[in-house]
């Protein structure tokens, strides 16, 4: 008879009597409730780790690990719990809070809660916390072990390779930094023949621009002089003829009733004058004559719109009419007028009304002056045609001004009157200048000022070129100061960007620099951060980015991501995502990441074997 046992080996116990196979199953089942057999035959209770084995000796009583009890030890794996840690059963479920020990040998060792000891599922690969026999577990340990490995092999290629070009990268890194020490050494030599360049410029423009401005200023005062000259000699003509008007009796003298004789010194007239203009400003607002000025009729003059948007709002017009709705000619004269004369403009800033046209008398014939526009006569040939030609000129001047960027060039080709052929015969002449227009420099002040010019121009050149190495220099220092690892190895990523696309948006990476997101059907770019430092634990400090103070959350914090860096063959964006509200992380694989060659032919790193 052929049976199955405990450990599921099929054994023939043909030979033997029923009394010896029964001893046989219980001999076997309460060994093996005890002890398990390594490879390197190393006895210990079941589900003990070989780190734990020494807790576990047989020869003398076993001391609970928290010291809370000592118990023989036979009591070990009785499948009753006697310490309070538990410890006691490593092997069996008796104890809620141990956790069994899987060796799986072949395969990675793990641990299960001990819960899970002959429940009727295979945990372990080796199936060794089913060892009731209530089920029987196959050992997978060598089929997930061999998948494990290829995996692990395939995986060492990539970090291998990687590292490879790790190298590459470590060797351009640093030839790459010896080349930007280089050139700022060479920029700042090139700094220093600039500035000689510089303060020769500006020494020899100081000395040009001395007799220039000498000569100018001589120019200036002589006009000046010759200005204040003619302007004396015309004062002196206007009171000859003032004293001429004034002297009625020709006595050579202006006495005091010569000058009672002019109004325009009478004092006390300015008032009266005020009153009578406000008293016709009162006269063209109020239209409908009922003796009172009112916002609508405010609203009518245009001057008032203190905002230029077209319209009088009756706020406006109140704010001009003194925060009334309505004034009489008194309070006009008193409050609104004192402070609205400066601004009004009368009648020709009123908005144009229609007034009703006044039907002829029987017998008369109605001029055409009288009829509404409507009904106006229609205009001689001769003005419908210049009519028409305004309208056709001002529609193509309307459409040269929408032309008129993309037309520049033409513009300059064309001149702006109709009639080309009449102004080439014209000879275009300079209007002489005004007496009152200081006159031009002469021949040695204007060598002068174009010697000026073009020393004020070579040092413009000069100061330029200085601020150009400056700006490199200050480019390339800030390049020296960045943190692109130990050897180097992450400067290639420096000036590169990697972009990532999900469903909604479009992720950017700017190592060293920035990071961003934007939608992916169009939208604006939003800012997730400028590159801060590296931000690993201590003891791997290049494994993630820290990228701070991007665009604020709507009531929230400063957008942020933290990149989190991997070994891969290629500089690659992998992933991206927001765990917390505003904090974005990246997955980021690049070759300077792989640090190491790994063995090609791994295996694992088990204490079983």
């Amino acid at each position: 008879v052929t049976k199955p046992c405990v450990r599921g080996i099929w054994c023939n116990f043909r030979s033997f009597l029923y009394r010896d196979i029964l001893l046989a199953f219980v001999v076997l089942h309460i060994v093996s409730s005890f002890y398990t057999t390594t490879a390197v035959e190393i006895l210990r209770p079941r589900g003990v780790s070989l780190l734990h084995k020494p807790f576990y000796d047989e020869s003398k009583p076993f001391t609970c690990l928290d010291g809370s009890a000592s118990i023989p030890f036979d009591q070990v794996n009785d499948d009753y719990c006697d310490c309070k840690d538990g410890t006691d059963e490593p092997g069996t479920s008796a104890c809620p809070n141990m956790m069994y020990y899987c060796s799986n040998k072949g395969f990675k060792p793990k641990t299960v809660p001990s819960s899970r000891v002959n429940d009727g599922i295979c945990d372990c690969c080796d199936g060794t916390d089913e060892y009731s026999g209530l089920v029987l577990c196959e050992d997978r340990c060598k089929e997930l072990g061999a998948v494990e490995l290829e995996q692990r092999r395939k995986q060492a290629e990539v970090v291998n390779q990687g590292f490879q070009m790790r190298q590459t990268l470590v060797a351009d890194g640093k030839q790459t930094r010896q080349d930007r020490e280089t050139k700022v050494n060479a920029l700042k030599e090139e700094k220093q023949v600039a500035e000689t360049k510089k303060q020769e410029a500006q020494a020899a423009k100081e000395a040009a621009e001395a007799p220039e401005k000498e000569a100018v200023d001589k120019h200036k005062k002589s006009w000046e002089e010759v200005k204040a000259a003619k302007e004396a000699e015309r004062q002196r003509e206007a009171g000859t003829v003032a004293f001429q008007e004034l002297d009625l009796d020709g006595d050579g003298l202006v006495k005091l009733e010569e000058i009672q004789n002019h109004m325009e010194f009478d004092d006390d007239v300015d008032g009266e004058r005020q009153r009578e203009a406000g008293t016709v400003a009162f006269q063209e607002l109020d239209l409908d004559g009922d003796g009172l000025v009112k916002l609508e009729e405010i609203q009518n003059h245009m001057e008032f719109d203190d905002d230029v948007d077209g319209d009088v709002t009756e706020e406006e017009a109140k704010t001009h009419l003194g925060d009334a709705t309505e004034v009489n000619l008194e309070q006009f004269l008193t409050e609104t007028w004192p402070k609205i004369k400066d601004i009004y403009q009368g009648e020709k800033a009123a908005v144009p009304q229609v007034p009703p046209v006044p039907e002829p008398e029987k017998g008369e014939t109605a001029l055409p002056g009288d009829l509404p526009p409507s009904e106006q006569p229609p205009p001689p040939p001769e003005e419908e045609k210049d009519i028409e030609e305004e309208e056709e000129e001002r529609y193509e001047e309307e459409e040269g001004d929408e032309e008129e960027e993309d037309d520049d060039d033409i513009d300059d080709d064309y001149p702006e009157d109709e009639d080309d052929d009449d102004d080439d015969d014209i000879d275009v002449k300079e209007e002489p200048k005004s007496e009152d227009e200081m006159p031009d420099y002469d021949e040695e002040t204007k060598q002068l000022i174009a010697a000026a010019d073009q020393a004020r121009a070579e040092y413009t050149e000069a100061n330029k070129q200085v601020n150009d190495i400056d700006a490199q220099i200050r480019q390339l220092e800030k390049q020296l100061g960045t943190d692109f690892g130990p050897d180097q190895e992450f400067s290639s990523l420096d000036g590169q960007c990697f972009e990532l696309e999900t469903k909604e948006y479009k992720y950017k990476l700017c190592p060293f620099d920035k990071s961003t997101q934007s939608p992916k059907h169009g939208g604006s770019e939003t800012s997730l951060g400028r590159w801060e430092s590296w931000a690993g634990p201590e003891d791997n400090k290049y494994s993630a980015m820290k990228y701070t103070k991007g665009q604020n959350c709507w009531n929230g914090p400063d957008r942020s991501t933290e990149v989190k860096m991997a070994c891969g063959i290629e500089n690659k964006l992998l992933s991206a995502s927001e765990p917390n509200r505003c904090e974005y992380v990246y997955e980021f694989e690049t070759p300077a990441m792989c640090t190491q060659e790994v063995p090609t032919n791994p295996e694992f790193s088990h204490e079983e074997l």
